[in-house]
């Protein structure tokens, strides 16, 4: 029951806000049980995906939605249970083949089913390499898999993003894919491969993303590493300027107790007491206060500006 009132609720601020576009929504069923496979951009996967489906859509999400802390964490627990959304432990092992068996049961009760076989969201908008639990859960309830490419969901809210963006998102939904062919092969790892492979290829071309051979979730983990280690060198880095500056303070200031001691005037002053700029600064403002050589007779220089000008000087080269 939540789960309609929910969406009666949120439809139409989703709606006038995000304007939502969707192709190929006929290749749903209206009837029967089938897998909506789709690409993971973001969290906002979970409200646009139903949104343009007029049949209820029982997702497999991640037992972390459900004990996150804080209010976010409160906000999804909320959401996913009353949703009537399933659990499941991606630790593998029995954890496993526990969220399968609870897929395939959603299956066989003639539902929909929706997951991300990318198994957690995408770190940069990428599309990473498929896991093989939605071929074994195709094969064994012996259903359809529809691909569901989300479009823009990650521009409006890219992971680590608590409020999201407004901008126009969509969904491109392909034609269903029948595996049934491979009914008796349900434990072939090769056959389970190649079927994810053909899934994750669908997604790839309604969705226009680059593809990465790479589980998503190693993926997060290299580009921790990569920052974590770039922290690293910036702290390494400005701590070997901290103490190169600190020693170049050290080294003057020990010339200048040296000089001190030695008797001699600070750096910078001459024996008469006036650096050598300050006296050269002095003797022009001397000589410009002296009466020009014509008015003494003699015959002045002429002015810059008199020269004449030849091809060859600065000023031809410079235009």
């Amino acid at each position: 029951m939540f789960y309609w009132v929910l969406k009666a609720i949120l439809t139409p601020v989703l709606r006038v806000v995000w304007r939502p576009w969707v192709e190929g929504a006929e290749h749903i069923p209206a009837e029967g049980p089938a897998i909506l496979a789709g690409n993971h951009l973001s969290f906002l996967d979970h409200f646009f995906l139903p949104l343009v489906v007029s049949r209820r859509v029982t997702f497999l999400a991640k037992s972390d939605y459900f004990t996150e802390a804080g209010i976010k964490g409160w906000f999804k627990r909320v959401f996913f249970s009353g949703a009537g959304q399933i659990p499941i432990d991606r630790s593998g092992g029995k954890a496993s083949e526990g969220a399968l068996r609870s897929g395939v049961r959603v299956l066989r009760q003639g539902r929909l089913l929706g997951i991300y076989p990318e198994g957690t969201r995408s770190p940069d908008g990428r599309l990473y390499r498929g896991k093989i639990g939605v071929a074994r859960m195709a094969l064994e309830a012996g259903v359809p898999v529809i691909p569901v490419a989300m479009i823009g969901t990650f521009e409006a809210q890219p992971p680590g993003k608590l409020l999201p963006r407004v901008r126009r998102v969509g969904m491109r939904v392909g034609p269903p894919l029948d595996f049934s062919r491979y009914a008796e092969m349900a434990d072939d790892r090769f056959v389970l491969r190649s079927i994810t492979d053909q899934i994750m290829y669908e997604l790839m071309a309604l969705s226009g993303q680059e593809y990465v051979d790479m589980y998503a979730k190693r993926a997060k983990e290299e580009i921790a590493a990569a920052r974590a280690a770039a922290i690293s060198a910036a702290a390494t880095s400005d701590a070997a300027t901290s103490d190169a500056v600190t020693a170049a303070a050290g080294d003057l200031a020990g010339a200048a107790s040296d000089r001190a001691a030695a008797g001699g005037p600070p750096a910078g002053v001459s024996a008469a007491g006036v650096s050598p700029p300050a006296r050269v600064l002095a003797d022009r403002t001397d000589r410009a206060d002296r009466p020009d050589r014509a008015d003494r007779g003699g015959s002045a220089r002429p002015a810059a500006s008199a020269r004449p000008t030849t091809p060859g000087n600065s000023t031809d080269r410079a235009v």
